[in-house]
């Protein structure tokens, strides 16, 4: 039987407050102790691949060894998505207070768990850590999308990042940012739907940026409530052009 979504989540969450001891009460007080939550952690893996039938049953042990080989890997990218939140937000006061209450960070941290659990091929778990996130920062990472290094979300809720999706070092997305595809279709399963975001790229609230074949080029800027369905080069700044009407009321009375 498969274990309940908030287990999986637990055991994510519980490898995360072991890296960051900023997210939790208690912290192993020797190098023995820390080793002994990472070998409980490790076989906790092993449980779940084995409840949901993730890998056969010869190469479950295998698959939570790789993983956990890679973890000091994920924690190098979490310290640059950190050290970009920090640097990006003059609200961020401390590396603790992005650690313990950013949603950004939350989601993040989350994801790069899923994403190496997808890079070994375990299906099922990357989605229910990603979806965890997504139910309580509303962030919608999907665990196989592939993310570069200094990854800041700012504020957060309604970032939606599709499967096939590429974004760069350096990129920074605000609330509402869609990268999806232009069409949905069960038939586009394997194929890529969704924008490819080079390096050092300022997507603003409310973009919508949509295609396979849509590149975003280095150092551009998207504005807000933008709507991009193609390619643009290299350092170009694209901004949504409304028409607002002020209405003194006072030339009414």
């Amino acid at each position: 039987m498969v274990p309940p979504n908030e287990r999986i989540a637990s055991w994510a969450l519980e490898l995360i407050a072991l890296l960051y001891p900023e997210r939790s009460e208690y912290f192993p007080a020797s190098p023995e102790l820390v080793k002994e939550k990472f070998s409980k952690l490790t076989t906790e893996l092993m449980i779940l691949l084995e409840a949901t039938k993730a890998c056969s049953s010869w190469n479950y042990q295998d698959k939570a060894g790789e993983f956990f080989d890679g973890i000091v890997d994920i924690y190098k990218l979490l310290n640059t998505d950190i050290e970009a939140i920090l640097a990006g937000d003059p609200a961020a006061k401390s590396r603790f207070e992005v650690i313990r209450a950013y949603p950004g960070f939350y989601a993040i941290a989350l994801y790069r768990i899923a994403h190496a659990l997808v890079q070994l091929e375990i299906p099922l778990l990357p989605r229910i850590l990603t979806e965890h996130a997504h139910s309580k920062t509303g962030i919608d990472i999907h665990p196989a999308a592939v993310i570069g290094r200094h990854f800041f979300i700012d504020h957060g809720t309604g970032i939606v990042v599709g499967e096939t999706s590429v974004i760069g070092d350096h990129v920074k997305l605000y609330q509402g940012v869609t990268l999806g595809a232009l069409s949905v279709d069960k038939s586009m399963s394997f194929i890529k739907r969704h924008p490819t975001v080079e390096d050092h790229v300022i997507i603003y609230s409310g973009a919508t940026i949509l295609g396979g074949n849509t590149t975003i080029g280095h150092h551009s800027i998207i504005g807000g409530n933008v709507w991009l369905t193609k390619s643009i080069p290299p350092y170009t700044t694209v901004y949504h052009k409304s028409e607002i009407e002020v209405v003194d009321q006072q030339t009414n009375i």
